[in-house]
């Protein structure tokens, strides 16, 4: 992991996350956390999955894990991706469509290609973020929703698109169910298309999914797989340099510092401490029909 200067005003940093190879083709880039930048808004863990693409009789296998005290968000550019967890949810997600999972006191799912897709084979490739919960949700029932791409709202104006995938922004609301201030949003450009990035978030950053985007004033630009992260209180004009592909997260700080071990979250390292004792003695409920897990790490 690491940053590179950029003599825009209003940046406070460029985060260039690695390529990390999880094996059978599929690789990731972790933006979030990093030694640079731990949180921005409640986004606590940012991760781009692939582009990867499977032969015929390959696919994902994520095998069930456990979460406490965040709520993950997956959203799909490319392929599918079977979502099965503890409380009973079976769902397919496909590109345009969210997956918003509430851990808080602990949820167990796991993430797979489904058999008909592993048959043909195909690509995957989408973004899973966590949201860290404010500390009177921590310890919030665990549950799920899906929401089809069709009542996710969406603008376009002159070459711009922006779908708001959580939280508020541009004047939109989200149906997603959030428990804090955030915005979570993927705006595509189309070659010279501009984006005001408004400053009616406390932080905020944008995610370079593809192509590139400058700031319109002055010099200097940003690249494929960037998270750059703005001042409080900047506004900023993006513009494409070709077709691009941004991801807008932030949102309100959490006053509170997070704690984050392996998959599990919490203002408390007593509580993440308790969270792997219970994943080690197999205390959580587990996915139905699944007989795999992961364990805990070393």
């Amino acid at each position: 992991m690491s940053i590179r200067t950029s003599e825009v005003d209003g940046v406070d940093m460029i985060i260039l996350p690695p390529v990390r190879d999880l094996g059978d083709g599929f690789s990731v880039r972790r933006a979030l956390p990093s030694a640079h930048r731990r949180m921005v808004g409640p986004f606590i863990f940012f991760d781009q999955m692939g582009e990867a693409v499977f032969n015929s009789g390959e696919g994902l296998d994520v095998r069930p894990h456990p979460h406490i005290g965040l709520a993950t968000v997956t959203y799909l550019l490319d392929g599918e991706i079977l979502h099965r967890d503890s409380v009973g949810s079976i769902q397919p997600i496909r590109p345009g469509e969210v997956n918003w999972m509430t851990a808080g006191s602990g949820i167990v799912h796991s993430e797979r290609t489904s058999d008909e897709n592993r048959a043909r084979g195909g690509k995957l490739f989408g973004l899973q973020t966590w949201v860290a919960l404010p500390t009177q949700f921590e310890e919030t029932d665990p549950g799920f929703s899906h929401h089809k791409a069709h009542e996710i709202p969406t603008i376009e104006d002159a070459g711009t698109r922006l779908t708001l995938i959580a939280g508020s922004s541009d004047g939109l609301v989200s149906p997603v169910k959030t428990y804090s201030d955030m915005v979570y949003a993927d705006i595509a450009l189309q070659d010279g298309a501009r984006y005001q990035l408004k400053a009616e978030h406390v932080e905020r950053a944008i995610y370079v999914v593809a192509g590139e985007v400058e700031v319109i004033g002055q010099t200097g630009g940003f690249a494929t797989g960037e998270l750059v992260v703005f001042k409080p209180g900047a506004e900023i004009v993006l513009r494409a340099r070709g077709g691009a592909r941004l991801m807008l997260l932030g949102g309100e700080p959490l006053p509170e510092k997070r704690n984050i071990y392996w998959n599990f979250v919490s203002s408390s390292a007593d509580r993440i401490e308790q969270a792997k004792a219970d994943w080690q003695a197999q205390r959580f409920a587990p996915v139905p029909e699944e007989s795999e897990f992961i364990p805990l790490p070393a």
